[in-house]
């Protein structure tokens, strides 16, 4: 029984680092772009000269 005097003070420390780990990878924009690795995996990072001033010249064009 008296293992639960250092356990519960244990967990409070650990949830309350975990919400401070939290609150420091919002504030830092940890979130802010979400997609990006999941579209990185669609695209080929090895594409010849032109194709890339190709895709350049859409991007502008879309914007």
């Amino acid at each position: 029984m008296s293992i639960i005097y250092v356990l519960i003070p244990l967990a409070v420390i650990i949830v309350a680092l975990a919400i401070a780990v939290f609150f420091w990878a919002v504030k830092s924009n940890q979130f802010e772009d979400l997609d990006r690795q999941g579209y990185s995996i669609l695209f080929d990072d090895d594409l010849s000269p032109e194709e890339k001033k190709l895709a350049e010249e859409r991007k502008k064009i879309n914007e």
